[in-house]
């Protein structure tokens, strides 16, 4: 397998330096480029960028899907983390006060998808799913 390129994802936010102190300080990703309407984030390895764009914010436009009987927010986005820092960020977030949508919990017990997983929003609204599997090469198992 070639290796993973980085992907990019812009999404919106209200209020800039609620996105430093969280993205930054909360999250722990670096933060590279910036200017008055936006930030980039190194968000393990990928550009994530927060764009000041609160009428877009302010529109919503959240909504969820059943998962494992949860309701799953959507849209949402995050990474795959190894269990050990998945668990160090679940543990982080707790100190931080982070409200959890979804607390930190073990999805498809026992199926071949089986994975940790959490759900949070960023201060923007952004949903937020940080998973990790104790063995990777099952990210796409199907049996």
């Amino acid at each position: 397998m070639s290796q993973l390129s980085p992907f990019h994802l812009a999404f919106p936010v209200d209020n800039l330096e609620a996105a430093r102190e969280f993205w930054g300080g909360v999250m722990g990703c670096p933060e590279g480029r910036s200017c008055d309407d936006w930030i980039d984030f190194d968000f393990y390895g990928h550009q994530i960028v927060a764009h000041q764009a609160p009428a877009i914010v302010a529109k919503g436009g959240h909504g969820s899907n059943p998962v494992d009987g949860h309701d799953v927010p959507v849209p949402h986005f995050g990474i795959v983390l190894d269990l050990a820092d998945w668990k160090a960020l679940a543990e982080r977030l707790s100190v931080a006060g982070v409200e959890f949508e979804i607390a930190p919990h073990i999805r498809f017990e026992g199926e071949p998808g089986e994975q940790a997983t959490m759900f949070f929003r960023d201060p923007a609204g952004n949903a937020i799913e940080m998973k990790a599997f104790a063995d990777r090469s099952k990210l796409f198992a199907r049996d």
